[in-house]
């Protein structure tokens, strides 16, 4: 038998079908009903790419493979819906994503082509009621958010700052009028939306954000500037903070692409989440209607009501990414041969695999225990900082140990780990960076605030 025939066979005996996975993953109680197919309408299209060409012994991240990670059966946690959409979600990312998105994520472009596909999944708005969206718990949420990231850090983002960000806001601080003339475009990706609060000048101090705006007959103008906004490039819809110019107050604004006075630029040369298009925001006597003013927002405590929420689910995302790189790795250590073994024969790599599934398993407990805690009304502020900053430590070992597993393969996006190894650093930094979140949680600790002002700061210097 040809060597490369051989291969394909072998392919096919190593790797089950998507709806195999998702047969294994529902365990030997899943209904025989559960057809992926038909419940997702999907076409297999992909092309099953097989062994890579640069590197034919092993199986690149274009056909993902099964999931591996679930070692303490945590799935057994989820009810039968939160089950039902993590296995909808991760048989679409397997399918349909995963053939395609290396090659987006190389040319640092946005994979527009997925979006009436992936609007198909009924994800935007999850969590909220009404207005032609799911309503789903914040776990269910979660499931879907974590099945993204494992295939594509990118992609979970995009859903975050338009589903959790932006339609979120609008649908807790938004009038009447907003929520109906919005959501319904929103939830069904018909219309994107972004949420531009960070400046160039104010990061983690956001609550100093200088973009102003001042009142004028029928409406504001907006100046100033915003960074780092997702999906600022092509958003219809961005929900921009400002300080009144006269009061100091902040309030939130609805303003449509394509108005006068608004301009987004890409960030170029990004290293991580390289689909995501981040914009630089400039504003410049920007003017809009006073209908666009978001009536439930009276200071800034009013984004906690959104970022509450928005934290939950950056704490997820790296569950879902370093859940992707350990079954990349199972996957690659049983076809990868050296000495004549394969390489998950070796004790040290097992350690390796080990320590980081050990890491995933307590990754998922801590975020789905802060996310019952958000359920039952008693979530703080240092519990959400505590489990954000742990996971994205516990996700930039997971990714650090994998490209250690893969070897020279490691730094290749086609086995999807160099990517994952990137795309982690950007969790570990955005919705609060590490030391932020670890302050934070540290106050909770110890009942001490290591965050002072630099106002508090020389009151007490002068003292």
């Amino acid at each position: 038998m040809h060597p490369n025939r051989r291969l394909n066979v072998l392919s096919q005996q190593l790797l089950p079908s998507a709806a195999d996975s998702v047969q294994r993953v529902l365990g030997h109680g899943a209904s025989s009903e559960v057809q992926p197919q038909d419940q997702l309408g999907l076409q297999a299209t992909s092309a099953q790419l097989g062994y890579s060409p640069t590197f034919p012994q092993c199986t690149t991240a274009a056909n993902f493979p099964p999931a591996a990670h679930d070692a303490l059966e945590m799935d057994g946690l989820l009810t039968p819906q939160e089950r039902a959409i993590r296995l909808r979600v991760r048989t679409y990312m397997e399918r349909e994503v995963a053939p395609v998105i290396a090659g987006f994520w190389e040319r640092a472009e946005f994979p527009h082509k997925l979006v009436p596909s992936f609007a198909a999944l009924d994800l935007a708005g999850g969590n909220i009621k009404g207005y032609g969206c799911p309503g789903l718990g914040i776990v269910a949420n979660a499931m879907a958010v974590i099945e993204i990231a494992r295939v594509d850090a990118s992609m979970s983002t995009f859903l975050l700052v338009h589903s959790y960000l932006a339609m979120l806001t609008i649908e807790l601080l938004g009038s009447e009028q907003q929520k109906q003339e919005l959501l319904h475009g929103m939830g069904k990706l018909n219309l994107v939306g972004c949420w531009a609060l960070t400046e160039p000048s104010n990061g983690s101090d956001a609550s100093s954000l200088t973009t102003t705006a001042t009142k004028v007959p029928g409406g504001w103008l907006l100046d100033g500037q915003k960074r780092w906004i997702g999906n600022g490039t092509f958003a219809d819809i961005t929900v921009v903070w400002a300080r009144s110019s006269e009061s100091g107050q902040v309030n939130a604004f609805i303003v449509r692409k394509g108005t006068p006075g608004f301009k987004a630029t890409k960030i170029e040369n990004k290293i991580a989440l390289r689909c995501v298009q981040n914009a630089d925001m400039v504003f410049e006597r920007c003017f809009v209607p006073d209908s666009a003013r978001l009536p439930g927002v009276n200071s800034f405590k009013d984004t906690n009501k959104v970022l509450a929420i928005s934290r939950i689910m950056v704490a997820w995302q790296p569950v879902g990414l370093a859940m992707g790189v350990y079954d990349v790795c199972a996957r690659y250590v049983k076809q990868r041969e050296q000495f004549g073994s394969p390489l998950g024969g070796f004790q040290l790599v097992q350690e390796r695999l080990v320590r980081m599934l050990g890491n995933v398993q307590a990754m998922f407990l801590m975020a789905l225990q802060l996310s019952k805690l958000y359920e039952a009304g008693s979530m703080s502020h240092e519990q959400a900082s505590l489990v954000k900053s742990w996971n994205t430590l516990r996700g930039r070992e997971v990714v650090a140990l994998g490209r250690e597993v893969l070897g020279g393969n490691g730094i290749l996006t086609d086995f999807n780990v160099a990517k994952a190894f990137c795309d982690l650093e950007a969790f570990y930094t955005y919705e609060g960076t590490y030391d932020v979140n670890a302050l934070v949680a540290g106050r909770g600790a110890t009942g001490v605030a290591a965050i002072k002002s630099p106002s508090a700061g020389k009151a007490k210097r002068a003292q």
